[in-house]
């Protein structure tokens, strides 16, 4: 004969399978197991629908997420509490159970639910709330679609019993689900900035290290990583500065930082930087210290490169600082000459070649008698060349002395020689990118002259006391007046930095062949110097025009300025009277004497005038426009004797 179990005993045997089923249930698995539950329960309560709610952040209510119907209506679409029960929600969040015999029977205010259970079909129904430390996370509602249903209170106790289970599997869930997500996140965060996590185990010293640790040091992803793998995984040359700082960690407890080199079994070299800190006392009976790795291979080249940058800033603003002081040695004589004026065929020819040479980067050769002009065309050059935003960086060679010169040029390094107190930038590297322009390159003595042909051929050369090569772009114009082909045959200029140098030669003509260029000439000086005077000159006698046409300038337009400033210096009207040493001997009309008998008779006027003193200011020298050692050669070769030579013959 069977024996009929009794229905309380009956479900008290499935709740206790359920919660036995539930406490370790793998959470791969539950949501599996809820819809079995539901099924189960359905059967042995005889109702037609059971359905689990939860909270959603996205609609911020609870929405329906397992179902079971013992007839197969099932549901389709999201089903939002707040939008389809309101009235049951607000009482399920008080976390009363809700109780309804027949829908039907539902206050007025309950209108949208009674609209919703009629839908789906209800018409009894019991909900219960899921709560879980006394917040409500979810509800269970058990719905009859066939009649009215009178619920008992060992029906609500039923329910309530299920609903505690199911809420406890899933706050587990929810909780284990959360760790989950926190540990991933934690492990994506720490993939995603590099940083690798370690620990070093007590006793042993054997360390514990995340994938991304072992990835960091090159180590494989399961072998065992003792102190010596760990050591031996270190360059070198930090391997002590590393084992010492784990010491002091260990010691102090202090959290710090230290970075180092990473040797890889490829032979990489990557660096990285860890922080570690001792555990207190007791947290962790297997760890001495924990701590983080990061890779900090970028940060290390950029530290280089910023260096690097800092160097190359400092070098220039060690240029720019350079630049600017021969900027402002340079701009008061680059304001004391005029612009190139002329309208004779010979300057008409310079400023073609002017224009044909400017565009490219030629070396030029200028020529022509002190006093010409040479510079002003070296300028014109430069001002129609690329290089036009750059300053001309000029250098007089025969101003320089010889032992100095080389330095000058080409730069040198502190204690090169001695007297080199302080590291020096050379005219060739201040004019890197621009043009040099060599006054006197005759004067360049035959030492420095093959450290130029260097120069002009490949662009580098050494400066003084540095092994290091410097590469510069300059564009070379070089200016003489001496006749360099017969200081190639005396052997003081080498051949090939002559020929070398000569690649677009321009030759100024001297004043005497375009006298027609001196009326412009006079009058652009005349004006000049009445501005800065404060004067209102702006005539000039005819008759000195005429014998300023006349004369030979030897010291050519040079002399001129320096002829007419003294003039205005004396003029007291409108017009200039030019009464310049040597001019009454000059024949207005008449027959002209030879060119040297001229030059000998002016030069001998003006070294009367200043008491045959030649240097300094208003000396022979200064008046006829001329450098000493020019008048000098002047007077040696027209046969005019020095003071010394005068004295001695008058004696």
């Amino acid at each position: 004969m069977t024996s009929i179990q009794d229905p309380s005993s009956r479900f008290l045997t499935i709740f206790a399978e359920l919660s036995a089923k539930f406490i370790n249930m793998s959470l791969d698995n539950v949501d599996k197991e809820i819809v079995v539950a539901q099924e189960r329960i359905c059967k042995e309560m005889d109702v037609d629908r059971c359905t689990l709610w939860q909270f959603s952040d996205v609609h911020n209510s609870l929405v329906a997420t397992h179902m079971s119907s013992r007839i197969g209506a099932e549901i389709k679409g999201r089903l939002v509490a707040s939008e389809l029960f309101p009235w049951v929600l607000e009482k399920i969040n008080r976390r009363e159970t809700v109780c309804i015999p027949s829908v039907d029977d539902l206050p007025p205010e309950a209108s949208i639910d009674l609209a919703s259970f009629h839908k789906y079909q209800l018409k009894s129904n019991i909900t219960v709330p899921l709560c879980v430390e006394n917040t409500v996370i979810g509800c269970m509602s058990f719905g009859d679609l066939r009649r009215t249903r009178q619920w008992t209170a060992h029906d609500v106790g039923k329910v309530q019993l299920i609903a505690q289970v199911i809420a406890n599997v899933l706050d587990r869930k929810n909780k284990e689900r959360a760790l989950h997500e926190s540990e991933a996140k934690v492990a994506m965060a720490s993939l995603s900035a590099g940083i690798g996590f370690w620990g070093v185990e007590s006793g042993t010293g054997n360390l514990w290290a995340t994938e991304k640790a072992r990835e960091l040091m090159g180590f494989g992803h399961h072998a065992r990583l003792t102190p010596e793998d760990f050591y031996s995984s270190i360059h070198a040359g930090d391997r002590e500065r590393v084992r010492a700082y784990l010491e002091r960690e260990r010691r102090s407890g202090v959290a710090t930082l230290v970075d180092f080199r990473a040797i890889h079994p490829d032979g990489s070299e990557h660096w990285v930087s860890v922080r570690g800190s001792r555990l207190p006392d007791g947290s962790s009976p297997q760890m001495d210290l924990t701590g983080i790795i990061v890779d900090i291979s970028e940060r290390k080249k950029a530290e280089i490169d910023l260096r690097d940058s800092l160097e190359e800033i400092k070098r220039l603003k060690d240029l720019l600082y350079a630049e600017t002081d021969f900027l402002k040695a340079e701009l008061v004589h680059f304001h004391s000459h005029p612009e190139i004026i002329g309208k004779s065929k010979a300057i008409a020819n310079v400023l073609r070649q002017i224009r044909q040479v400017s565009g490219t980067s030629s070396t030029v050769l200028i020529t022509g008698e002190t006093g010409t002009g040479k510079e002003l065309v070296a300028r014109a050059i430069h001002a129609l060349s690329g290089r036009k935003d750059r300053v001309m960086v000029k250098v007089d060679c025969a101003s320089l002395p010889s032992g100095l010169i080389e330095s000058e040029l080409f730069g040198r390094e502190r204690g090169a020689y001695t007297g080199a107190l302080a590291k020096q930038i050379g005219r060739f590297q201040l004019a890197d990118k621009s043009t040099i322009f060599l006054d006197e390159i005759g004067e360049l003595p035959t030492e420095v002259q093959a450290k130029l042909l260097r120069v002009l051929e490949s662009g580098e050369f050494e400066p003084l006391g540095s092994p290091r090569t410097v590469k510069v772009n300059v564009r070379v114009i070089a200016a003489t007046n001496r006749d360099l082909e017969k200081a190639m045959r005396q052997g003081r200029f080498r051949e090939d930095l002559f020929f070398r140098l000569r690649v677009f030669p321009i030759e100024v003509p001297p004043l005497r062949e375009r006298s027609e260029d001196i009326p412009l000439l006079a009058y652009s000086f005349v004006r000049k110097f009445s501005a800065d005077m404060g004067k209102n000159v702006r005539n000039i006698r005819k008759h000195s025009m005429i014998a300023l046409q006349q004369y030979s300038w030897p010291g050519n337009v040079r002399e001129l300025r320096n002829l007419i400033e003294h003039a205005l210096i004396t003029t007291t009207g409108d017009t200039l009277n030019l009464e310049p040493p040597g001019f009454s001997a000059m024949p207005v009309g008449g027959t002209l004497g030879t060119l040297a008998h001229t030059e000998e008779q002016h030069i001998r006027a003006v070294l009367e005038k200043t008491g045959w003193r030649i240097k300094g200011m208003g000396g022979a020298a200064d008046l006829l426009g001329l450098k000493p050692s020019t008048l000098y050669a002047k007077m040696k070769k027209l046969g005019v004797p020095s003071r010394r030579q005068k004295d001695q013959i008058e004696s």
